[in-house]
Formats: structure tokens, C-alpha cells, sequence
């Protein structure tokens, strides 16, 4: 599997499909977060608050993304080159990070627009996987963070996990020959896009379709994401510089994520135990 990271170029210009779907998923968001604001009046959001949200949501993105990533898993390369934190355009986002900054920018903007953090956090969540599914098509397109290996037919082989000597007389030709069939891996990205993006995009928007306990659909968000995170992570190839962390299953990814289960489930409980408040 292998694309143009380079979706197109304008003059000197180059756009990266890394890049694209990232607009793709403030778009969605901002689309779908706007048709909400109208359709559920009890939510008590305007179509401008969304507009506004966009920009703190979008520093918190970018900003706690990309220096969660550095912090979580690339310190070295920082280490050796302190520009590399802003070499946003070559990859390497981490979501934790990225949810990290989104909390900071949802107390900004509640405090800035006199909302409940909980009714900030609580309208914002159910879009937050779709744009996780868009990221991780970034992923699958740039042939980064890719599965362990595996045999099955749907496996594929991604060149820059390909080891030094692999390829001789050129990609094409070495797979026709079915030389490659030893480094085919699982693509992971797609089975994130789907768990972590779309299915748990469609519970919450069932789940919030009604008025629920504050705190509780974001309690929702953090064990979905929890639970699907850990699950994809037995086919993900752990991050080279960092392999497991026990045994040969428990990576880093698990480490941030199964405590975001345990997190959300004491909000939904929470939510759901505080007395006159509404789905309680």
C-alpha cells in the first residue's frame, strides 16, 4: 500500500493529504456541530458559539497534539532537534495529547462564554470521533502507524515498514513475485478509523440525542474511546523506539488509554447517581 503523500501542488506549494483530512474533520465538525445547535434547542447552543468554539478547538488540536506526540513518544527526536516539534506537516499526532488541549480549550471557552464545562464538553464530544476517523485515513494514506504482521487476505504491505534489502528490482515487481508476503501487516489505521471514528461517533450521537446527567455523554466518549483504543492496539505495531512495555502485548497506547475507561466510567456513574438532573 503505498500513496502520494503529496495530494497536489500548487507552484511551489505542496498539499498533504495529512493536511486534508484534517480541514476534512474541522469541516465535519463544524457542519454537524452547527445542524445540532439547531436541533436541539435544550442544548443551549447558537450556530456563532460553534463557529467560535472552532478556533480555541482547533489551537487545542494542534497544539496539545503535537506536543503530546513529542512528549509521549519522541522525546529523543526533540532532543536532537527542538524544531521537530513544529514539523507538524511530516506526522506524528498524538490524540491523548490532542484531548489534552481540547480540555484546556473547552474551561477557555466556557469560562469565556460564561457555559458549564460539562455543557461545553458534553455538546463537543460526540463529533470528536469522526474527526478521529479522518485522522487516522491520514494515517493509512501517509503508510504510517501500521499493524503487526499478519497472513490474512486482507493484510497489506506498507514500504516504509519494509526492512533494509527487502525490495530488490523495485516495489512492483518484488510483490507480483509475492516476495513480500512475509512483511504484509494488519492495517490497523482502518480498524481505528472504524472502532475509535465511526462506531463510536454513531453511539454518542445516539447517546446524546436525549438530555443526559452532565458529565455523562463525555463519560461515554472516554470509555468508548478507552476500550476501542486498547482493543486495536493488539494489532498495532508498537512505536520502534519504544516496543512493549510488558511482555509482548502491552504497548503505550494501552497505558494512556485503559485509564481514560476507569476515568469515564466514575463520570458516568457520577452523573447518573446525581439526584434530579435530567436521564438520572
Amino acid at each position: 500500500m503505498h500513496f502520494d503523500p503529496v495530494a497536489f501542488s500548487l507552484g511551489p506549494l505542496s498539499v498533504h493529504w495529512y493536511g486534508i483530512t484534517y480541514l476534512a474533520a474541522f469541516a465535519a465538525f463544524w457542519l454537524i456541530q452547527s445542524w445540532r445547535a439547531k436541533a436541539l434547542p435544550w442544548a443551549g447552543w447558537a450556530t456563532e458559539q460553534v463557529s467560535d468554539f472552532m478556533f480555541y478547538g482547533m489551537l487545542g488540536v494542534i497544539a496539545g497534539g503535537r506536543l503530546g506526540y513529542v512528549l509521549f513518544y519522541s522525546m529523543d527526536s526533540l532532543a536532537g532537534d527542538p524544531l521537530y516539534l513544529l514539523r507538524i506537516w511530516e506526522g506524528g499526532m498524538s490524540f491523548h495529547g490532542g484531548m489534552l488541549g481540547v480540555v484546556v480549550a473547552s474551561f477557555v471557552f466556557a469560562r469565556r462564554n460564561r457555559k458549564g464545562f460539562w455543557e461545553t464538553a458534553d455538546f463537543i464530544v460526540p463529533v470528536v470521533p469522526l474527526g478521529l476517523a479522518f485522522g487516522r485515513l491520514g494515517n493509512f494514506i501517509g503508510g504510517e502507524l501500521w499493524g503487526r504482521l499478519s497472513d490474512l487476505p486482507w493484510a497489506m504491505i506498507f514500504p516504509a515498514s519494509l526492512p533494509p534489502g527487502a525490495v530488490e528490482g523495485g516495489l512492483e515487481t518484488a510483490w507480483r513475485a509475492g516476495l513480500l508476503d512475509a512483511y504484509a501487516r494488519h492495517p490497523s489505521q482502518l480498524y481505528q478509523a472504524g472502532l475509535e471514528g465511526l462506531l463510536l461517533f454513531i453511539i454518542l450521537m445516539v447517546f446524546a440525542s436525549k438530555r443526559r446527567p452532565p458529565g455523562a455523554v463525555s463519560g461515554l466518549f472516554l470509555v468508548g474511546y478507552g476500550l476501542f483504543r486498547a482493543t486495536a492496539e493488539f494489532f498495532r505495531e508498537p512505536d520502534a523506539h519504544i516496543g512493549y512495555l510488558a511482555g509482548d502485548w502491552l504497548t503505550m497506547g494501552m497505558v494512556l488509554s485503559l485509564p481514560m475507561t476507569a476515568v469515564g466510567l466514575a463520570f458516568m456513574v457520577m452523573a447518573f447517581r446525581r439526584p434530579g438532573t435530567p436521564g438520572g
